[in-house]
């Protein structure tokens, strides 16, 4: 069993999480990583979701403020042997509901193409494919999601 708590980008165990993820990218997002790192920045994230099994940190999002109505999920992760759980499920409805008690009404994202359990999670979990936005607009190997909330 796993706990789930609010907290902001000022979380240790959220920058541990954060840093691990980043290693992971680097290696698999390989030249291009460069160009999506600029994007990834934590300082000064006021809503980030941390999931814990008693004091381990065991998966964490983040999100944004976007153009106003729309909360951007970032920094979704999960590490590898504690995968296949839900966590990350339970992390990105965590999201989405204190987007909403906050006043917005959809969340957006963006992942790799080739990212296949983050595009499976985000099927999943009713996201549905949107045309690339912002920074991501003209990047062929990205996809961007959306969901009303």
């Amino acid at each position: 069993m796993y706990t789930i708590i609010r907290t902001d980008s000022d979380n240790v165990d959220f920058q541990q999480l954060v840093s691990e993820l980043d290693h992971y990218l680097a290696i698999r997002n390989g030249d291009t990583n460069d160009f999506f790192a600029q994007y990834n920045k934590i300082d000064l994230i006021k809503n980030v979701v941390m999931a814990y099994d008693g004091d381990e940190p065991i998966g964490c999002g983040a999100m944004k403020d976007f153009e106003g109505a729309a909360m951007e999920i970032k920094r979704m992760y999960v590490p590898a042997d504690k995968r296949g759980k839900g966590i990350a499920r339970n992390i990105l409805t965590e999201l989405e509901q204190w987007a909403n008690e906050l006043g917005y009404i959809k969340c957006i994202l963006e992942t790799g193409d080739d990212m296949f359990e983050a595009v499976g999670l985000y099927k999943k979990c009713n996201y549905t494919v949107i045309p690339n936005y912002g920074q991501y607009k003209n990047i062929m190997n990205s996809i961007c999601f959306e969901k009303m909330i």
